[in-house]
């Protein structure tokens, strides 16, 4: 369900696995229970979510005051947050910025629209996976619900094993949560989460690229118009 990456007194780090929610109404046994049954904890706060058949770091707050602080950063867009993602189809440009406000589609899925009233707004790069597949490292600059499964589909790059959005069927949804960059207290805090559920993931090519994605904070990403990214509004 989880794997322990990182704990300190005011917050954990977990990785967590594929195919598992962060809603309770969707486990019989929820993934924060699970989580303060192994460390001892009373409480956990969720900081933020992933999909349910995302993987990687998801942080969690050990009291009150350490959430809401964690939680604000969130909210301020100062946290920088990298993903992995990989498609069987190839994009239409190899890197790139996708910006749009999203709106409900059909079910469970969203759109891309082209207006940017309050828009998701995604940065990629991308290189080679193996078997004509490609592997994309994306820095979501705001946190809408679907945002990279959308992004990426706009692109024409649906992400492999992604029932809503995606092409092909796999033995999972081919996004994860690499890497994740606050300040907390004063202090940097920096936490890189390789994936290791999928097969896909094990290719030389994707390994080569991981390896050198290693501090994706320290990449070149292109500087964004003055005001487009706000505050988030709960």
């Amino acid at each position: 369900m989880f794997t322990l990456l990182h704990q300190t007194p005011d917050f954990l780090v977990i990785c967590k696995h594929a195919g598992v929610s962060v809603h309770k109404d969707d486990n019989d046994q929820p993934l924060l229970a699970e989580v303060a049954a192994a460390t001892g904890d009373q409480q956990l706060y969720l900081i933020h979510r992933l999909d349910k058949m995302t993987s990687g770091i998801l942080l969690l707050g050990r009291h009150a005051k350490a959430a809401a602080e964690l939680s604000g950063n969130f909210a301020r867009r100062e946290v920088q947050k990298f993903y992995l993602a990989i498609s069987s189809k190839k994009p239409k440009k190899k890197q790139g910025t996708v910006i749009g406000d999203m709106s409900r589609s059909r079910r469970r899925s969203w759109k891309l629209e082209t207006t940017r009233e309050n828009p998701a707004i995604t940065q990629f790069i991308s290189t080679a996976a193996g078997d004509g597949r490609r592997l994309f490292l994306c820095k979501p600059c705001t946190g809408k619900t679907h945002q990279i499964r959308v992004a990426l589909k706009s692109v024409g790059a649906g992400i492999t094993g992604d029932d809503i959005y995606g092409q092909e069927a796999a033995d999972r949804g081919y996004l994860h949560a690499f890497a994740l960059q606050f300040t907390f207290q004063g202090q940097v805090y920096c936490f890189i989460c390789p994936p290791e559920q999928g097969e896909l993931w094990q290719g030389a090519q994707v390994q080569t690229a991981l390896a050198g994605w290693s501090a994706p904070w320290d990449i070149h990403w292109p500087s964004l118009p003055s005001g487009l990214v706000k505050p988030r509004v709960d």
